[in-house]
């Protein structure tokens, strides 16, 4: 800290009113002390502070270590002895006790004053410091996940890219370089060629193979559409089918150079655009699910087996998505809804249900896939739970979400289907909440609902119940 050069000058005699406006202004809490340690006066910046910590009317008489807790009683003796021998101390951290029962973080100076047995202790409220910290962490956990898991994919690429027979090149269409080559890449070039990382490419290849393929890496890089070149390599005139892709690394743009030889035997192989819309639709990170007109599954692929938590995705085919997707499926009937008015969803949040009971929050796609007779759905399910929530976690009284997303549908549902579905929602949280505060008793719900017991079991029917109303309408009778 640098001190003021000409303090007197520059700011004359201070009275004590004026110096008690600058000391609570410029700090949250401020006490005075005497040699003891024993609280003399105190003054809040903030009245919610002081009421927080309890400090009007009961702290002065006390003393200031009663106010903190017990691994705070050796920094407070500390701060004073400091103070008492260099006149001021350093800052130190304490926690005080709050009403609520909570341990408030506080920054305190003691400055020793002119006035003989008399001690001032400065302090700043280190909450908001606290809960920018704790933001940070949390921030950096997720961060640490989401790098634990690109090292994980960074090594399967590298183990792939590596021990894959096909011969592989990673070039740079700005200039035409290569990059990375695998093993396969080395020796289908031969031995004179194990630099091969930074050539240029294409090199290696014959005049006219060469030229097609520069254009192929122009057009990709332009238009990011790739493409097959059937030629031949320079130093020994084998036949190969050369295969380009763009993908995206950082900010940047790069090919795939796939080499396969035989060209002419693989070209007849090479799958048609619709194979590799599946081949993408059965490797996609994100769930993917085909149900018929009734919502039953026909087809999925593994990543949305995963969040189900099954082993197999046959397990899925034949099921109704409500059994995992949405709450007591009303948000599976809202979709299905608005499908069959042939209008595309776009980011639907609800939830998902696993088989061992995990839930996880998740964003739905979806769209009317029209066949000859009947109408299939299909359904894009992304996995949002790993994202960091900028809104506190709801208390477990609040509303479900399906609920909350309702409102979403205003402008794309109409209003008395959006009303209809809402009151589903509500008519089964009461029905819940009355079972179980009777235990499961049918007729003690109906009564405490204000039911008929027959209306009470038509209800537990349609929103899923019936496996055990039979059994219970016996035991009512």
């Amino acid at each position: 800290m640098k001190a003021f050069k000409a303090p007197i000058q520059s700011l004359g005699d201070l009275g004590a009113d004026v110096a008690a406006i600058v000391i609570e202004t410029a700090t949250e809490i401020a006490i005075v002390l005497d040699g003891d340690g024993v609280i003399q006066d105190v003054a809040f910046q903030h009245t919610d502070f002081a009421a927080e910590l309890g400090g009007y009317g009961r702290w002065p008489g006390r003393s200031w270590s009663e106010t903190v807790t017990e691994e705070s009683w050796p920094k407070v003796a500390g701060l004073l002895k400091e103070a008492e021998g260099k006149r001021k101390s350093e800052w130190r951290q304490v926690y005080h006790k709050a009403a609520r029962g909570d341990e408030v973080p506080v920054l305190y100076a003691v400055v020793r004053l002119d006035r003989p047995n008399r001690f001032l202790a400065l302090g700043r409220d280190l909450r908001p410091v606290a809960e920018l910290q704790g933001k940070l962490i949390e921030a950096q956990m997720a961060m640490e996940r989401d790098y634990g898991r690109l090292r994980q994919i960074e090594a399967r690429y590298r183990l792939l890219f590596q021990l894959s027979s096909e011969a592989a090149l990673i070039v740079d269409p700005s200039n035409h370089r290569i990059v990375d080559a695998n093993p396969a890449a080395v020796r289908l070039f031969g031995e004179k060629s194990k630099r091969i990382i930074g050539q240029s490419f294409p090199e290696g290849f014959d005049e006219i193979g060469a030229e097609r393929l520069r254009v192929l890496v122009n057009e990709l890089r332009a238009g990011g559409r790739g493409g097959d070149v059937l030629t031949r390599l320079a130093h020994d005139d084998v036949p190969v089918l050369v295969t380009a892709s763009l993908f995206r690394q950082d900010r940047s743009a790069m090919a795939l150079i796939r080499i396969v030889p035989s060209a002419d035997a693989l070209l007849s192989q090479s799958p048609s655009r619709k194979a590799k819309l599946q081949q993408l639709a059965l490797a996609a990170p994100d769930g993917l699910v085909v149900t018929d007109s009734d919502a039953r599954i026909i087809s999925a692929n593994s990543a949305f087996a995963e969040m189900a938590q099954l082993g197999r995705e046959e397990q899925a085919c034949g099921e109704p998505l409500g059994r995992w997707l949405g709450r007591a499926g009303v948000d599976v009937d809202v979709l299905i809804a608005n499908l069959r008015q042939n209008k595309p969803l776009r980011m639907f949040s609800t939830i998902l249900r696993g088989e061992y009971g995990a839930t996880i929050n998740v964003e739905v796609s979806a769209v009317l896939l029209p066949q000859d007779t009947t109408a299939n759905f299909g359904f894009a399910i992304r996995d949002v739970s790993r994202r960091l929530s900028l809104h506190p976690p709801s208390s477990e009284h609040e509303l479900p979400r399906s609920a909350d997303q309702l409102t979403e549908l205003i402008g794309r549902v109409p209003l008395k289907d959006v009303v209809r579905e809402t009151t589903d929602v509500i008519e089964r949280l009461c029905i819940e909440a009355a079972l179980n505060l009777t235990g499961n008793n049918r007729a003690s719900a109906a009564e405490m609902l204000g039911l008929s017991r027959q209306s009470l079991y038509v209800k537990l029917r349609r929103f899923g119940f019936a496996d055990t109303t039979d059994e219970n309408e016996s035991q009512d009778q």
